[in-house]
């Protein structure tokens, strides 16, 4: 597999950009809390093998003060004892809003979601999951690179 960058995208197209920039930063201004979108961030990143996101998202939850052992247990958050219900009902909102169209967020899902969140805290996830979503998308089928020296404050 070839790895390099298929187009140099972050000099394309700015109007796009610097709009994802923005929604990006919206989403991380959320009432959610840093830590919680991060968290949904680098799932959803693993998920799609976005390098370039759980790189730099994993950065972010560091530069938090996150356990590390905590965020390599992400990936399998099931059966790890370092998230609480209110993480868990987000991540699982995540991993099942993420697998459309090929599978559908369930009823169940939902009602879990609704039991830790309120209907506003609901769309910010959605908000939060539909931009990394997308990021992922743009990354992964550009083939964008992990930088070797992350840049300036990220």
């Amino acid at each position: 597999m070839n790895h390099s960058a298929r187009i140099p995208f972050f000099q394309l197209a700015p109007a796009n950009l610097h709009a994802m920039i923005a929604l990006s930063g919206t989403v991380k201004k959320s009432s959610l809390g840093p830590r919680l979108v991060e968290l949904i961030n680098l799932r959803v990143s693993q998920i799609n093998g976005c390098g370039v996101c759980i790189d730099m998202h994993w950065r972010d939850l560091i530069k938090q003060e996150a356990n590390p052992r905590h965020l390599n247990a992400i990936a399998g958050w099931r059966e790890a004892p370092f998230f609480s219900e209110r993480e868990r009902a987000a991540l699982n909102w995540a991993e099942a809003v993420n697998a459309i169209p090929h599978q559908h967020p369930s009823d169940d899902d939902f009602a879990l979601l609704q039991q830790h969140f309120t209907d506003n805290e609901i769309a910010e996830i959605s908000y939060t999951i539909a931009v990394i979503k997308g990021w992922n998308t743009i990354n992964a089928s550009l083939r964008n690179q992990i930088p070797e020296v992350p840049a300036p404050g990220m």
